[in-house]
């Protein structure tokens, strides 16, 4: 029997001595190397916090202390030690344990977190929640080095500084976050790393202004002005001091002694309180310390080799989106490419390479990098943002207002839209259609296999308005990719075949499950047709309406909510024309979608052939 067999909670760690603990984070280690070679997941942070949850956990009282996790993928450590080892090889399974923090798991985790440079706020929140009940715990926010390039994280930062809240946060500062650090928070940390003599060197300043001779208090406070003035020659890290933290570190964040010791004189202050820690993402398992961005978020691999285990399939969206984009710039040098943090994730790292001058990275702050782009395209560029669709609902205002309430050129490349899989709730795309749709001047676009979407990105630069093009995480069908672009024309459905009993309206990808509902319909003796609506806003009223009154039923098919989703549009367009006789029914997601493999969590949603198949048959009998 192993050590991590005998931690059932967090008090267990408190048994144990330092012999054991340096065996406990190499049993821990192991376990995530192998579970995650098969499921898939966020390997390489979780590697490089062991030390760091094992001393949090040795330190603080959990739950009733409170530790809040950003980005909240590197919580795996803290969900092996906190009653839930067991339970670990289910980890972003469906039905199995989350793949970030969870508050209907476990009573240790406080607060549910998928996106970036959230703690602060939260952490923040929990800690004056106790004040006003007079409460006594500690409350600790684990944010790392990438998500401080988050614009949220300084305003927790500069909020709760200007406190007396005892609120600790630890600054976990691996020089990466998924791609390799941007900005000058990234240099800044840097410069912290490099002059470790911190402590000292502020230390041996008060000594000698409290050895001057003859020190009044009249020259007291013109003193401490000096000192303040003389650390920022000394001491490269005061910024977080000049917001009102007391800075400590940075520790090594492999040396569980020195962290408790830290964690110890840390809960001992008064006000809030920033750790930094710095750790080595990736640390135990060779392939993910040499290759962190590769084993950020990993599919399965072979444990003894790294190698990502690779099945033959097509293209996903994404590799054909980054690879049409390289093409169509390679002929217009106006083409420029924006992503916040997803270089790779988005596909264009490609284009970075080819056109360095033209790619920017601007770290995890989708505000900046939507406000960036829309003064891109009105300077006369003709840029492209790509992000994840869940991390637009971050830079809402700026769509609307900045880009499209000036009618900027902008391609927004709406990247894993529909489920995601198994990272579940917070990453599922499944609201951009509702929260696209209500803005005017923004044309809303979805392909139905990955050669559509060559020509959708080809003629969305032609636009002169903005321009959103959404597009699913998984592989295209293996189509015939057509080697000349062509553009399609703005607003225009496609009818992909006709029927007199039924129509069924695809957007997207699922346009594929209309046609083979279709096919099994009319062997039914049910004809139905199908529509590729391409187009969202505008939408092909002319054809949807000819089939629609032809028909007289509907059936709307969609990987999106269903509250102002695609199929809204239909009814709303039916109601617009009352036609109210019109037998209509929509296929959708009515709520959060848990996380689990996208096949699976279509055939449970029903967003599959079977159930399309199910509710056109049940419409031709009412």
């Amino acid at each position: 029997m192993g050590l991590l067999d005998k931690i059932n909670s967090p008090e267990d760690l408190k048994e144990l001595n330092q012999e054991d603990l340096t065996a406990l984070a190499e049993e821990i280690r192991q376990e995530m190397i192998e579970v995650v070679s098969v499921n898939g997941g966020h390997l390489a942070s979780n590697l490089g916090v062991v030390e760091l949850t094992i001393a949090l956990h040795r330190v603080f009282h959990c739950p009733e202390d409170k530790i809040v996790w950003d980005v909240g993928h590197q919580s795996y450590v803290h969900k092996v030690l906190t009653s839930r080892k067991k339970q670990f090889r289910t980890i972003r399974r469906f039905h199995g344990l989350a793949g970030f923090p969870k508050r209907t798991e476990s009573e240790y985790d406080c607060f549910d977190t998928g996106h970036s440079s959230t703690s602060i706020s939260a952490a923040y929140g929990f800690a004056k929640a106790r004040d006003m009940f007079k409460e006594n715990y500690h409350v600790i926010a684990v944010i790392g080095d990438g998500a401080m390039s988050g614009g949220m994280a300084y305003e927790a930062l500069n909020d709760a500084g200007n406190s007396d809240a005892n609120l600790i946060v630890v600054l976990n500062d691996n020089e990466m976050f998924i791609s390799q650090n941007v900005g000058a928070m990234s240099s800044y940390l840097n410069k912290i790393r490099t002059a470790p003599f911190y402590d000292k060197k502020k230390k041996d300043l008060g000594n000698f202004l409290k050895n001057i001779p003859v020190i009044g208090s009249s020259v007291a406070k013109a003193v401490g002005k000096v000192k303040d003035s003389i650390k920022y020659f000394l001491v490269p890290g005061m910024l977080f001091e000049e917001l009102g933290f007391t800075y400590l570190g940075p520790i090594n964040g492999h040396d569980v002694p020195a962290l408790e010791k830290v964690f110890n004189q840390a809960k001992m202050k008064k006000g809030p309180v920033l750790v930094h820690v710095v750790t080595c993402k990736g640390r135990g398992y060779e392939p993910a310390s040499k290759n962190p961005d590769i084993f950020h978020g990993v599919g399965p691999f072979c444990v003894k080799t790294g190698e990502i285990v690779k099945k033959d399939a097509p293209p996903t969206y994404t590799q054909v989106f980054g690879d049409t984009v390289c093409e169509l710039a390679k002929e217009n040098e106006k083409i420029v490419a924006v992503t916040a943090a997803m270089g790779s994730g988005t596909g264009l790292n490609g284009f970075g390479k080819l056109f360095p001058d033209r790619f920017f990275d601007v770290g995890i702050a989708e505000p900046h990098a939507v406000t960036f782009t829309a003064a891109l395209a009105l300077a006369g560029m003709k840029p492209v943002i790509s992000m994840y669709s869940t991390f637009y609902q971050r830079a809402y205002d700026q769509v609307l207002h900045d880009i499209c309430l000036q009618n900027a050129k902008v391609v927004l490349a709406v990247d894993r839209a529909g489920v995601v899989g198994t990272d579940g709730p917070t990453h599922h795309g499944i609201f951009d259609i509702s929260f696209f749709r209500a803005i005017p001047n923004l044309t809303i676009m979805a392909p139905k296999d990955e050669n559509e979407l060559r020509h959708m990105l080809y003629t969305a630069f032609t636009f002169e308005n903005p321009v959103a093009v959404r597009y699913p995480r998984s592989t295209g069908f293996g189509v015939k990719m057509d080697q000349e672009f062509k553009s399609l024309e703005k607003g225009k459905a496609e009818l992909l075949c006709e029927g007199k009993d039924l129509t069924l309206i695809g957007f997207g990808p699922v346009v594929y499950m209309c046609l083979t509902a279709a096919k099994e319909l009319q062997i039914k003796g049910i004809q139905a047709g199908v529509v590729n609506l391409r187009y969202i806003n505008p939408m092909d009223r002319e054809l949807i309406l000819a089939e629609v009154k032809k028909t007289g039923r509907v059936v709307t098919v969609e990987d999106h909510i269903l509250s102002g989703g695609m199929g809204s549009a239909i009814l709303e367009l039916l109601e617009s024309e009352r036609l109210t006789d019109v037998k209509i029914d929509r296929i959708g997601y009515a709520d959060y979608v848990e996380h689990g493999e996208i096949s699976e969590l279509h055939q449970a949603y029903g967003i599959s052939p079977y159930k399309i198949i199910e509710v056109a048959e049940a419409l031709m009998k009412r």
